[in-house]
Formats: structure tokens, sequence, C-alpha cells
């Protein structure tokens, strides 16, 4: 098979910065066992070597836009139009975070693509109004927004991320370019519904191993939800390695891998169409 192309819309470059917190170490012994690879940070060329290999065009980086971190911006100076930005939003922040987004915006207007909430890490359901200004600001800069969804691994309140909270958010801003993070799990039928619900609704499969992504999920893909699934590796609690290894061997239709892989997020993200 020839080498796929890849748009990666999640790899982690900085967790030294989390420190070695118990949620993570919990994640890391339950889930990723990647011991301490999972903490070092990653360097430029030594990414890009990785990327080269594997077929990948572009990747997300994801970033605090109140404390932008210069070991995370070092890899758009040095390998301009590689390397993209997802914004890490906390709800809480309100017009704080708001405004940085903004900043981050002006400062980056080709490279910032994404801004992400993981309800999780606040207990807070996303259809909560703390962040419907987010929803706004979203829509008004044209970024994709990414909500972690499905129970997190780390022994933390999960019922926030069920995606049935993503309901009234897709009702009330239908601009909204929304994308459920991290899988489903275990509301995968549900998630699913609401994609065939609302247009502007995706689902993307970052931190999942290809071999472990649910029939459901893969009989939709092959069906309704072709152009609905995206792929993001999580690198390196899930090496791009072991993708590349298991995403040729998924049972999908012709030309389904290739909208999973890249066509969807270039559409998506980059408002390519082929």
């Amino acid at each position: 098979m020839a080498k796929l192309r890849a748009i990666d819309l999640a790899i982690n470059v900085d967790l030294s910065r989390l420190g070695q917190p118990d949620w993570l170490k919990y994640a890391e012994q339950q889930t990723f066992k990647q011991g301490d690879a999972l903490y070092r940070d990653l360097m430029p060329d030594e990414l890009v070597a990785q990327l080269d290999e594997h077929g990948v065009e572009r990747a997300l980086l994801g970033i605090d836009p109140l404390d932008p971190n210069a070991h995370v911006l070092s890899f758009l100076e040095k390998h301009p139009g590689r390397f993209f930005l997802a914004a890490s939003m906390n709800p809480r922040d309100a017009m704080r975070g708001l405004r940085a987004l903004d900043a981050l915006k002006r400062r980056y207007p080709r490279a910032l693509v994404e801004a992400r909430v993981v309800p999780f890490q606040h207990d807070l359901a996303p259809d909560t109004p703390l962040y419907y200004p987010i929803y706004a600001k979203c829509i008004e800069l044209d970024l994709v927004c990414g909500i972690t969804t499905g129970i997190p691994v780390p022994p933390l309140p999960g019922e926030c991320q069920d995606p049935m909270h993503l309901d009234r958010v897709c009702f009330h801003f239908p601009e909204l370019k929304l994308v459920m993070c991290h899988g489903a799990d275990p509301w995968w039928d549900v998630a699913i519904r609401l994609m065939l619900k609302y247009r502007n609704l995706h689902l993307q499969t970052s931190a999942w191993a290809p071999k472990r992504l649910p029939a459901e999920l893969l009989h939709f893909m092959n069906t309704r939800g072709a152009d609905k699934v995206l792929w993001a590796s999580n690198h390196p609690s899930v090496p791009l390695a072991r993708h590349f290894d298991e995403l040729p061997a998924l049972p999908l239709r012709e030309g389904v891998l290739e909208k999973f892989v890249y066509a969807n997020a270039a559409r998506l993200f980059f408002g390519e169409h082929e």
C-alpha cells in the first residue's frame, strides 16, 4: 500500500510543563504505558523526521493563549507551514481568556486553527453558559472548536463529557465547527446520532489506537459518516508508529481511510476541497 497522506490533529510536544500530576500518571499506567517517554518534550527536527517517515504533512500542537510556550512556538518558527496551533481554553477565564485568544490569532493568523476545551478538567458540561462566549469567538475567528467527549481515563468526574451535552450547543450555534475529541466512549451511539442530526458536528479519534476503534464507529465511517470522522494520534501517548502500523488494516471501504486521515481535516480545519 502506498504511503498515506495525513494531517495529525493532536500531537503533544511539551508535556513536561505539566510535571507528573496524579491524573496523568494514572492515565499513563492504565492506558498509554509509555513510561518516561510520555513526559519528555519533543524537539522540532526530531518530530519532523517522524512526520516525514509516516507521511504526515501537517500537525496541530496545543498551546495556552494566556501563556504561550516558547518551545511550542519554536516548531512554527523552524518549520513554517508544517505546524499549527490549538488554543487550550478554560471557560472560567471569561474575557481574559477571550482576549488572549484574540491576541494569539492576531499574532498567528494562519497558524491558529482551533480552540479546545476539556470539560473533565473543570467538571463543567459544555452546554453550561460559561462556554458560550468561547463558541461565539470561534465563529467570529473562524476557528474549529474541539471538545473532549467520553469518560476520561483519570479517576475524575466524567458525566460532563457525555456528548448529549452538545445537543443544545449545536442547536444554539449552528455555524460552529465542532469536533468531539478523544472519541466518545461509552457513548458512541449517541455521538453518531448527534453527527447525523447536526451538519457541523464531527468526531476525532485522538488517543485511540486504530485497532481499538469500535465496530459501530467503523460502520458509520463506511456509510453515512465518511466525511464526519477525523484521525489524530495524540503522539506520544499513542506513538505515531503504532498508528501507521494499524491504520491500513482498518476494514474501511475504498477512499474512506484517505478521508479519515487527511481530506476531512484539510476541509474542516484548512478550508481545502479536493
